[in-house]
C-alpha cells in the first residue's frame, strides 16, 4: 500500500481488535494517528494481533499510547510494571547518579516493550511540575523543582530513544500548578510569562533537542492569552515556535475533554487548535465526535504537518534490551505495585 501525508487527527478504538466499522475509518484520509488505552490490551499476544491488523490496513499510521508508568500505565499483565515518575525523583535525594540512571532504564524499558509490538511513541515523559495543588498530576510529576525535572527527563529521553520511540514532553506550558481538572473542566493559571518561564517551561527549553512532540495543556494563561493554550497562536507560534525554537510536532490535548468544550463542537475545536498551530489532533472517547470530525471537517491544508508526524514513526527494527536492564529498577524497590519482573523480555514479550 502506498504511504500517504498524514492526516491531522488521531483517533482511537473501542476494544481489543478493529470492527468493521474502525476498518473502515482507518482508511480517511484525515485520520493520521491512533491512540491505544487499557481497554485495547488483553494479553501481548492480542495486542500483537491489533497492532499487526492495524498496520495492515495503516502502514503509515502513527500508532500511540498514552502510558507513563504508575497509576497511568496502560499495558501491564506480561509487560514491566514501571514506577510513577516521582519515584525517580525521590531518589533523587539519595544520590543524583543513581536517580538518572534509574529515570534512563525505566525510558529504556518502556521504550523497548512498545517498540516489540510497533509502537511508535508513548505520551511521556510528563514535564509538569509538582506545585503540590494538582491531584490530576500528582505522582505522575518529576520532582517541583525544574533542575531536577530537566535533569531526569532527559535521561529518560535517552532511555526511551534507545529503545526505539519517540518522545513526547506533556503538558506544555504547565499543568501542576492547577487544582481543576482539565478533562472536567478549563483551569486558569494567573501567573506571569516570566514566572513560567523561569519555572515549569524550563525543563522543556532544556530538552528541546530531545522531545520529538511536545503535548499542549487545555488551560487558560490569562496574563499571556485569553485563550487556552491549545488553542492560542501566541502560545503555539510566537512562544514555542518562534521564541523557543521547536521544530518538533506538536500535539493539541485531547480535544474531547472538558477544558476543550469552550470552542465549540468537535469540528469548531479542531480548526481552532490546527489554525493555532497543533499538528495533531487527538479526539479520545468520543466516537461519533470522531466521526463527525473526519466527515465533516473541510480541512484545507490536511498535510500541513505531515513532515514533522513521520519523523515520530518508528525506523528499523525494535531493539532488544537484556533482561539484566529490569533488575536495578526493582532492586531500588521504586515499584509501587512490588510485583516481581516478568520472566522474559520484551523480545518475546509477543510469544
Amino acid at each position: 500500500m502506498t504511504e500517504r501525508p498524514l492526516g491531522p487527527v488521531m483517533g482511537d478504538i473501542k476494544g481489543g481488535a478493529l470492527s468493521a466499522a474502525e476498518r473502515s475509518r482507518l482508511q480517511h484520509p484525515l485520520l493520521g494517528g491512533l491512540i491505544l488505552f487499557a481497554r485495547n490490551y488483553q494479553s501481548p499476544q492480542q495486542l500483537a494481533e491489533l497492532c499487526g491488523e492495524i498496520r495492515a490496513l495503516r502502514p503509515d499510521i502513527l500508532l500511540a499510547v498514552d502510558t507513563e508508568g504508575g497509576r497511568v500505565q496502560r499495558f501491564r499483565e506480561g509487560f514491566t510494571r514501571l514506577p510513577p515518575l516521582a519515584s525517580y525523583g525521590e531518589r533523587h535525594a539519595d544520590g543524583p547518579e543513581a536517580a538518572l540512571e534509574l529515570a534512563r532504564l525505566g525510558g529504556q524499558v518502556l521504550g523497548a516493550e512498545l517498540a516489540q509490538f510497533d509502537i511508535d511513541l508513548p505520551f511521556a515523559p510528563v514535564l509538569d511540575l509538582d506545585g503540590g495543588v494538582s491531584g490530576i498530576i500528582g505522582d505522575r510529576a518529576l520532582h517541583a523543582e525544574p533542575a531536577i525535572v530537566a535533569q531526569l527527563a532527559a535521561a529518560h529521553c535517552d532511555g526511551l530513544h534507545a529503545g526505539g520511540v519517540a518522545t513526547t514532553g506533556k503538558h506544555f506550558p504547565g499543568h501542576g500548578h492547577v487544582a481543576p481538572d482539565s478533562h472536567t473542566e478549563l483551569p486558569v493559571d494567573g501567573r506571569k510569562l516570566e514566572w513560567l518561564q523561569a519555572h515549569d517551561m524550563h525543563p522543556y527549553s532544556v530538552l528541546l533537542p530531545r522531545l520529538d512532540a511536545i503535548m499542549v495543556a487545555h488551560i487558560v494563561y490569562p496574563l499571556v492569552d485569553a485563550q487556552p493554550a491549545s488553542f492560542s497562536a501566541r502560545w503555539l507560534g510566537e512562544i514555542l515556535r518562534g521564541d523557543m525554537g521547536f521544530a518538533g510536532a506538536i500535539f493539541a490535548d485531547d480535544l474531547s475533554m472538558g477544558g476543550a468544550r469552550g470552542q465549540g463542537d468537535i469540528i469548531a475545536r479542531a480548526e481552532a487548535a490546527f489554525a493555532a498551530g497543533c499538528d495533531m489532533l487527538p479526539v479520545c472517547n468520543a466516537p461519533d465526535d470522531l466521526d463527525a470530525l473526519l466527515e465533516g471537517w473541510d480541512c484545507a491544508e490536511p498535510s500541513r504537518g505531515a513532515q514533522r508526524l513521520a519523523r515520530l514513526r518508528r525506523q528499523g527494527p525494535a531493539p532488544a534490551l537484556p533482561q539484566a536492564a529490569y533488575g536495578p529498577l526493582y532492586e531500588a524497590g521504586l515499584i509501587a505495585q512490588r510485583e516481581p519482573p516478568p520472566l522474559r523480555g520484551p523480545a518475546s514479550a509477543t510469544a
